[in-house]
């Protein structure tokens, strides 16, 4: 019987994986002699090797031909952000016309929110999961209360209804038929970030829009992590953010979709110069006639030095797919629920849904004894160089990202708790 705990098994593993890990392509933090196991792609992924060639192409650019290099070579920065458009289409199933890199993350949802958040007397409700990321709700209160209501009524959060913190569809279905008379927007997690849990985009769209209200998501973890379908899923529109999965580097340029029959939507919108169509866009008239689709919605020219590091780690997911990297990615998160069921589970419990259609990447975990226990075992892993992710009030994060986690991260990962059971 083969013994999953032995590293003879993991190296097996790894070396006749389909997909060979793409690990050379990025720089490993370092822990005494050797290389991490960094867990912690979904907080902030590790920097591409090629990030540090966009960058400095950009500094040389600048250096040598200053404000020219607007319109200077293939990577002129005036059409900059038109670099990354087909890739970023590709990487959540939109057209390229449906999405644009720009701002940040709760920037963009604010923005989407003046345009799909519209509420009236008799439909001012905003349907979100209760625990949301604190962002998120404080843009969602904040708007609520910026159109003149009260977020204490308007502002729905859904409690959680399955053992460990997570939701049923039924339960979503449940609330969108209770308050869909009063629904102006549901927005929701693409993956919740404490839990893990992964969401059916298209039914969660189909039921609000069956209710007659506009529907977005943060898909800040969702983003890199599990195959995406905006475009066909109905989506009104998304946001998220390019640090974590997708590797753009600490606060990187964000990501916005909007659906392609919003493209010429007379919505209201906070309008800024760089969203005005190009051709007419220098001739510095006082109206305003928004680029069709998403790219509408841009505000300020590209931040170029931001945007480069997007360039490297896109160029890798578009050379592997999504197909391939959610493949390797459940066999990677597989064995670590393996690994954790056969020999750990009197030490974590695992929080994120057990079905791999219902998670992405991440398995949140719990430490039996409570947080002080949680601390104990997440202080004593990074000591021994595995590097995972805390959240309040007691749960450790551990996400095998498939472009540069191995099987053998997984099994150090576990051996290194065994070793802290043992110890105690």
């Amino acid at each position: 019987m083969t013994d999953l705990f032995d590293p003879a098994h993991a190296a097996r593993l790894d070396a006749s994986d389909p997909l060979p890990t793409l690990r050379e392509q990025f720089l490993i933090p370092r822990h005494g002699d050797g290389e991490q196991a960094y867990f912690v792609g979904n907080s902030l992924g590790l920097q591409p090797r090629r990030a540090r060639d966009h960058v400095e192409e950009v500094l040389r650019t600048w250096a040598e031909v200053a404000v020219e290099g607007h319109f200077t070579g293939e990577s002129q920065w005036m059409t900059y952000h038109e670099l990354v458009r087909e890739q970023l289409g590709r990487l959540v199933g939109a057209k390229p016309s449906e999405v644009v890199a720009m701002n940040t993350l709760t920037t963009n949802l604010h923005l989407m929110m003046v345009s799909f958040y519209r509420p009236t007397p008799e439909r001012p409700a905003i349907l979100i999961e209760a625990g949301a990321f604190p962002s998120d709700r404080h843009a969602m209160e904040s708007q609520v209360r910026f159109h003149g209501f009260d977020p204490a009524r308007d502002l729905i959060e859904l409690e959680p209804d399955e053992p460990n913190g997570t939701f049923s569809m039924a339960a979503i279905e449940d609330a969108i038929r209770t308050h869909g008379h009063r629904l102006a927007l549901v927005l929701w997690p693409g993956i919740q970030y404490r839990t893990g849990q992964f969401f059916d985009l298209a039914r969660i769209v189909r039921l609000t829009h069956a209710a007659g209200a506009m529907c977005g998501f943060d898909l800040a973890h969702a983003a890199g992590n599990r195959e995406l379908a905006l475009h066909d899923s109905g989506v009104d529109f998304a946001v998220w953010c390019h640090y974590k999965y997708l590797n753009s580097g600490p606060g990187a340029i964000a990501g916005c979709f909007v659906h392609e029959r919003h493209a010429n939507t007379d919505r209201p919108r906070f309008a800024g110069w760089w969203g005005h169509e190009p051709s007419t866009r220098f001739l510095m008239g006082p109206d305003f006639t928004p680029t069709p689709g998403a790219e509408g919605w841009q505000l300020s020219n590209p931040p170029i030095l931001g945007m480069a590091p997007l360039r490297a780690s896109l160029e890798l997911f578009d050379a592997v797919g999504m197909p391939a990297l959610r493949d390797k990615s459940l066999r990677l998160t597989g064995y670590l629920e393996t690994l954790i069921r056969q020999r750990l589970d009197s030490v974590l419990q695992i929080v994120t849904p057990a079905e791999p259609e219902r998670r992405g990447a991440q398995l949140s975990l719990r430490v039996a004894g409570g947080r002080a226990q949680g601390r104990a075992l997440f202080d004593y892993l990074a000591e021994n160089g595995v590097l995972g992710d805390w959240r309040e009030p007691d749960v450790i994060r551990i996400s095998p990202a498939p472009l540069y986690n191995t099987h053998a991260d997984i099994l150090r990962f576990a051996r290194t708790v065994e070793a802290w059971r043992d110890a105690a």
